[in-house]
């Protein structure tokens, strides 16, 4: 496996492209906090970790790009997936947080005027 069929691969199993940076062939613009790489190490070989808050973690070291390839997939395939659902629009989960701000208010309402009826009844 070279990078070309990893990546391939990788979209095929719907993995994000911004979950890993893989130079001249899945280049992520714009670096998130985390993110998988696969890179030439500078002394020969190959390289795959993940980079987090720019350090290197989970790093590991193979003589060839298959080697690397593969390990790639493999750390990708075992991270955590969202949970399933999520489906909904963006105006659907602002409509949810404003029901959720509406019931939040009435609830406040409604303790507030209990605690003056308490406070009247003494």
């Amino acid at each position: 496996m070279d990078r070309t069929e990893l990546v391939r691969t990788l979209r095929d199993e719907q993995v994000p492209d911004a979950l890993y940076d893989i130079p001249g062939v899945q280049d992520i613009p714009v670096q998130p906090d985390a993110y998988y790489y696969l890179r030439p190490a500078p002394d020969g070989g190959w390289e795959t970790g993940l980079r987090e808050r720019s350090l290197d973690r989970d790093a590991s070291r193979f003589a060839t790009e298959d080697e690397a390839c593969r390990d790639l997939l493999e750390k990708l395939r075992a991270r955590p997936r969202p949970p399933e659902g999520g489906g909904e629009s963006i105006d659907e989960l602002l409509a949810q947080g404003e029901e959720l701000r509406r019931w939040a208010r009435e609830e406040v309402e409604r303790a507030l005027r209990e605690r003056r009826s308490d406070d009247d009844e003494r």
